[in-house]
C-alpha cells in the first residue's frame, strides 16, 4: 500500500508540474486517460486517482462528454480564486495598486537590457491589439505586460502573490477594457520610466493609472468580478 500511495503522489506531482510550467495552460484540455497512461508510464487506475486528486484540489475540472480541463496553476491560486470570486472590481484594483506600485519601482531599479527589450515589445503588442479592437488580445497583452513588470522586479515573494491573483487581475483588466477606461498608450509612460531606470517616475505612473481606475469605479462598487473560470493567459 505505501508503494501504491507513493506512485499516486509521484503521478500527481508530474501532472502538477506540467500545469505549473504552462505546458498545459489554464483553459486547456489535458490529454485523455489512455494518453496519460502512456505519457507518465503508470497504470490507468493510478492516472485516474491522480487526476481526481487535482480535481479535488481545484486545479482540474472534469466536463461531461468533453474531457478534463485546467482550471488553475496551483492549489493556492484555486483557493484564492474561490475566496475572491465575488470581489468588487474596486477591491481588486486596490490590491493591484498595493502590489504593482512597488513592482514598478523595483523593476526600474533591477531591469537589464533583456528586460527592457521585452517590455518595449510587449508595449507595442498591447498597443497593436488595442488599435485592432481585438478584446481577447487586448486582455492577454495587457496582462502579459504587467506580469513582465512584476517578474522584472525580481522579488520572488511579490511574484508569487501576483501570480496567484492572476485570475482576478485578468478579469479586472477585461472589465477595464469593456468599460473603456484604458487607452492604447496608457502604459507607455510606465514602460519608458522602467526602461530609463527611473524608479520614482515608474511608481508615480503606476499610481496614476490605477488611481484613475479607482475614480472610474467608485460608482461601480457593487460590480462583481467574473467567477473563477480561468482568466486569459498570455
Amino acid at each position: 500500500m505505501p508503494r501504491r500511495t507513493g506512485l499516486i503522489d509521484s503521478t500527481v506531482s508530474q501532472l502538477r508540474d506540467r500545469i505549473a510550467s504552462g505546458q498545459w495552460p489554464v483553459g486547456a484540455r489535458i490529454p485523455p486517460e489512455p494518453a496519460l497512461v502512456e505519457l507518465l508510464g503508470v497504470g490507468r487506475n493510478t492516472v485516474r486517482e491522480a487526476v481526481q486528486s487535482l480535481v479535488h484540489a481545484g486545479l482540474l475540472e472534469r466536463r461531461q462528454g468533453s474531457g478534463t480541463y485546467v482550471l488553475s496553476t496551483s492549489e493556492l491560486a484555486a483557493s484564492m480564486g474561490r475566496q475572491i470570486a465575488d470581489a468588487r472590481q474596486r477591491d481588486v484594483v486596490e490590491v493591484r495598486r498595493a502590489l504593482e506600485i512597488e513592482a514598478a519601482r523595483l523593476a526600474a531599479r533591477r531591469r537589464n537590457a533583456t528586460d527592457a527589450a521585452t517590455l518595449l515589445d510587449q508595449r507595442d503588442e498591447r498597443s497593436a491589439a488595442y488599435v485592432a479592437a481585438d478584446l481577447e488580445s487586448m486582455v492577454a497583452t495587457d496582462l502579459a505586460l504587467h506580469r513582465t513588470i512584476v517578474r522584472t522586479a525580481a522579488n520572488p515573494v511579490l511574484l508569487s502573490l501576483y501570480e496567484n491573483l492572476l485570475d482576478a487581475i485578468g478579469e479586472n483588466i477585461r472589465f477595464n477594457f469593456v468599460t473603456d477606461v484604458h487607452g492604447h498608450d496608457s502604459h507607455d509612460a510606465l514602460v519608458d520610466a522602467i526602461v530609463a531606470g527611473d524608479s520614482d517616475r515608474a511608481a508615480a505612473e503606476t499610481s496614476r493609472y490605477l488611481s484613475a481606475l479607482l475614480g472610474e469605479q467608485r460608482s461601480a462598487g457593487n460590480v462583481v468580478a467574473a467567477p473563477h473560470a480561468g482568466a486569459p493567459r498570455p
